[in-house]
């Protein structure tokens, strides 16, 4: 079995790959998914975030108002009590989702898309935490690969995404996340693998093709880290 963790920042692209090696062959989940149903009403993850922030986070519906909760998050700079929230519940689904995927094939290759698979290891160093699950759960994942792209062109694909009818709004929310996350130059230095996403679909398909091959090889064996630019 192996377990690839495939990361990028906001309107890298990571989901386009992973939809890629999805049609490859691959398991693939979005920790993005799984962190939106678990803040659906009736979870705890759900319960602890009213809890921490206040009833105002409640939308008419009962569901949570993200607009208002990443205004906290990202505006009020309360970003990393989120994520503690957060976090370490996503993890230990992922956890459990590859544990059923290799119980049911264990050749299988299970690829988890996420955009702060450094940033969680970094901000839970940040608050002094050294043990457990948060903390080590990078040693779960046997292979990163991360997708690059210039950060124009994030924001760009990021403002499209949304549709909005203020850009400008859009596009300074994107660089506000952008900010919080670690620059693409220092997390190449610690994947596994690099894809370049300049917008060439054609390309980039080609270089998921060659990606898969090595992840089909390795079959969780250890091997020299390696570059697809």
């Amino acid at each position: 079995m192996l377990r690839v963790g495939l990361t990028g920042g906001l309107g890298s692209g990571k989901s386009t790959v992973g939809s890629y090696l999805r049609e490859l062959g691959a398991q693939v989940i979005e920790a993005d998914e799984m962190g939106r149903a678990l803040m659906e009403p009736g979870q705890a993850v759900f319960a602890e975030i009213v809890r921490v922030f206040g009833p105002e986070v409640v939308a008419a519906d009962g569901r949570l108002d993200r607009a208002r909760l990443a205004e906290f998050a990202f505006r009020g700079g309360r970003l990393q009590e989120l994520n503690a929230i957060v976090h370490p519940a996503v993890i230990e689904q992922q956890r459990v989702w590859m544990n059923e995927i290799f119980a049911r094939d264990p050749s299988a290759v299970a690829v988890v898309i996420s955009a702060l698979i450094f940033e969680v290891e970094r901000d839970t160093r940040a608050r002094g935490e050294t043990d457990g699950l948060l903390a080590d759960w990078r040693r779960r994942i046997d292979r990163v690969v991360l997708v690059t792209a210039p950060d124009d062109l994030k924001i760009l694909r990021y403002v499209n995404r949304l549709g909005l009818p203020d850009d400008r709004r859009a596009a300074a929310d994107a660089r506000s996340r952008l900010a919080h996350q670690i620059p693409d130059a220092i997390k190449a230095t610690r994947a596994d693998y690099l894809l370049e996403n300049h917008g060439d679909k054609q390309a980039l398909r080609a270089h998921v093709e060659e990606l898969w091959r090595r992840l089909v090889a390795e079959n969780n064996k250890v091997s020299p880290r390696g570059s697809l630019e």
